[in-house]
């Protein structure tokens, strides 16, 4: 259930016409990061599949994130969290 929810959030964050990707991040785990934790802007995701998304890092890369490794979702333009994993 929480991949299927991960990835109906990311696709309504694209194509919900009143939502602006710029205003959306997502966190995900990420060791060596500080904290463990790397956050993603919306606007680097290239692609939403079935078992995760593709982000452009800061170097170009394009990497493949699963959703098992999502730990949360915000809208930082309305201080509200969409998806947290407990």
């Amino acid at each position: 259930m929480t991949k299927s929810r991960i990835r109906s959030l990311l696709n309504k964050i694209f194509w919900h016409r009143d939502l602006d990707p710029k205003d959306f991040e997502v966190l995900i785990l990420h060791r060596g990061a500080p904290n463990d934790v790397k956050v993603i802007p919306a606007t680097s995701i290239i692609g939403i599949f079935k078992g995760g998304f593709r982000f452009r890092d800061l170097d170009g890369s394009e990497k493949m994130i699963p959703y098992h490794r999502v730990l949360l979702i915000r809208d930082r333009a309305r201080n509200e969290v969409l998806f947290k994993r407990t």
